[in-house]
């Protein structure tokens, strides 16, 4: 696929996908949802890609829904519905991508260059890291524009920084710095707004730096999912079975011999091949 609206750029095994409508703040499009969905897709079959950062060109990071649509439903709702909703035909876009987001087999950053607005900071919560530059205004302004917060941020954002937290900023729909959302839990760290890629990117190095692309992938997925689980022995369940995978079949055999021998280990398990698009013991919801 040709890009439009991202830019896709591979070093190092770091992937950065750059939101690329600068003079329009990155306004999200459903061209852009189509792109992002298809970038997540070819790094996820590209075992020469590590950890995944998305950032904004220019002075914002994304101002939220792109307003000015030539024609139809700025959100895409453009087939008319009688009183049975078809989800089929109304999908929320921002929230396709939290669902690609949400089921990657790399790590994701998210660099917030600047104002990240509506689904310009839902977009993000899926991701696994926020970085964020000094004094960016911050907003889940739906109540404001008579809608919901969508891309799935009313199951991630409670989980990310408590439910007081999460109500306050969606029922109020006010725009909050960026500080104010490091102190309450929503990022992991500010930076100066020209040193937000290099933190981010700093970041990646780290958790590529003597690790098994094969660990980081399943643990990922182990740690965005097994909280939901209703006991513990449920988890258990999945720690044993893929401690087993992981150690008998994979990385794991090399990991631990090298140890012993005070060396690298060599790790040749890939992630395209051993890492399946879902595994029976995390049930998922037949839309996708």
């Amino acid at each position: 696929m040709a890009y439009q609206d991202i830019l896709f750029d591979v070093s190092d095994r770091i992937l950065t996908i750059t939101l690329n409508r600068p003079d329009r703040l990155n306004a999200w499009t459903l061209q852009m949802r189509t792109e992002m969905l298809d970038a997540l897709e070819r790094a996820n079959q590209d075992d020469d890609i590590g950890v995944i950062v998305v950032t904004g060109a220019g002075r914002a990071f994304c101002a939220g829904m792109e307003l000015e649509r030539p024609e139809g439903n700025i959100f895409g709702y453009d087939t008319p519905q009688g009183d049975e909703l078809n989800i089929d035909e109304i999908r929320d876009s921002g929230g396709e991508l939290s669902l690609a987001i949400y089921r990657s087999k790399k790590p994701v950053i998210a660099a917030i260059n600047g104002a990240a607005v509506g689904v310009g900071i839902t977009m993000t919560l899926p991701m696994d890291f926020r970085i964020a530059a000094e004094g960016a205004k911050i907003g889940f302004v739906f109540s404001q524009r008579g809608i919901v917060p969508e891309a799935c941020s009313s199951w991630f954002l409670p989980r990310l920084v408590g439910m007081q937290n999460a109500m306050e900023w969606v029922l109020s729909g006010e725009i909050f710095s960026a500080e104010e959302g490091l102190q309450k839990g929503l990022f992991r760290n500010l930076a100066p707004r020209d040193e937000v890629l290099e933190a981010a990117y700093t970041l990646a190095r780290k958790l590529m730096h003597k690790t098994s692309p094969i660990s980081l992938a399943l643990a990922r997925q182990m740690l965005w999912r097994n909280p939901n689980f209703d006991h513990p022995m449920h988890a258990h369940n999945v720690d044993s079975r893929l401690m087993y995978i992981t150690s008998e079949r994979q990385d794991g055999r090399d990991g631990f011999k090298a140890f012993l021998e005070k060396r690298d280990p060599v790790f040749t398990a890939r992630v395209s091949e051993s890492v399946p698009d879902q595994f029976d013991f995390w049930p998922e919801p037949t839309l996708k």
